[in-house]
């Protein structure tokens, strides 16, 4: 397995004192994700996890149904990542989010992907149905995610989502330079393994904003725990779609704010 972060050269400097130290950083590369041979998104992300990040975004973007599997042909770097992925989906299997979309750069900050105008976005289903979570076992899935976080461990420098079971199982750990990219990346690995079902919880490690709402909502997840602040979007439709957010999860407090 190729590591996702290289070492660079720079000078610590500490109390007025330095040194050269060689720092661990993360690495940023465009994935090139196409439908059927047409250029869809190019992603700026974390290396790994490319085809779950392409299904988690496809699922996340209303282009692919949760119980339809795509056929992925992918090309690799010289330096051994993939960086194209082209997703071969027959034209019945293209949903309504394939008819709004446009081909884009998907920076490692950006949210909702391939929307021309915020009518684009699906807000279709259900209110979600909550459930009493306990309070120790917050704490405790967050630190699961912060135990499970790798390349975060090793560089500072990426994001995670950890998705659980209603009985606080842990089912997936993701990690990459986007937020959002992290979620795709939780979402596409059980959805490949027909898991998606079981993920009522999502502990997240950085602000909550409205791209993560939608996204959990698609994927019918009640839940969410985060690290950091929601922003008054992110609440005003978490109260929409029934989901209860939980933010400065950390330590041993929380916010709940819906």
């Amino acid at each position: 397995m190729i590591k996702p972060y290289l070492k660079y050269q720079a000078v610590k400097s500490t109390g007025g004192i330095t040194e050269i130290v060689e720092d661990e950083i993360a690495i940023e590369k465009a994935l090139e994700v196409s439908i059927n041979g047409y250029s869809f998104s190019v992603v700026m992300q974390t290396p790994g996890d490319e085809i779950e990040l392409t299904c988690g975004l496809l699922f996340s973007e209303d282009i692919i149904s949760k119980d339809y599997k795509p056929e992925f042909i992918t090309e690799f770097s010289e330096d051994g990542f993939i960086e194209k992925v082209n997703c071969i989906i027959p034209v019945n299997e293209l949903k309504e989010g394939y008819k709004g979309s446009r081909s884009l750069l998907s920076v490692s900050s950006c949210g909702i992907c391939g929307k021309q105008k915020l009518e684009d976005i699906n807000f279709s289903g259900a209110k979600l149905i909550d459930s009493e979570i306990e309070q120790t076992e917050i704490f405790e899935m967050m630190s699961i995610l912060k135990l499970k976080q790798v390349v975060f461990n090793q560089t500072g420098a990426v994001h995670g989502s950890a998705l659980f079971s209603l009985n606080y199982e842990l089912l997936t750990v993701k990690e990459d330079v986007g937020r959002h990219n992290s979620l795709d990346k939780a979402i596409g690995h059980l959805l490949q393994n027909n898991q998606l079902k079981d993920a009522k919880i999502l502990a997240f490690s950085g602000r909550l904003s409205f791209e993560i709402i939608f996204k959990s909502f698609r994927a019918k997840i009640p839940n969410i725990l985060a690290v950091s602040a929601p922003t008054s979007l992110a609440i005003d439709y978490a109260k929409e779609f029934g989901i209860t957010l939980y933010g400065f999860t950390r330590g041993n407090r929380f916010t709940r704010y819906c």
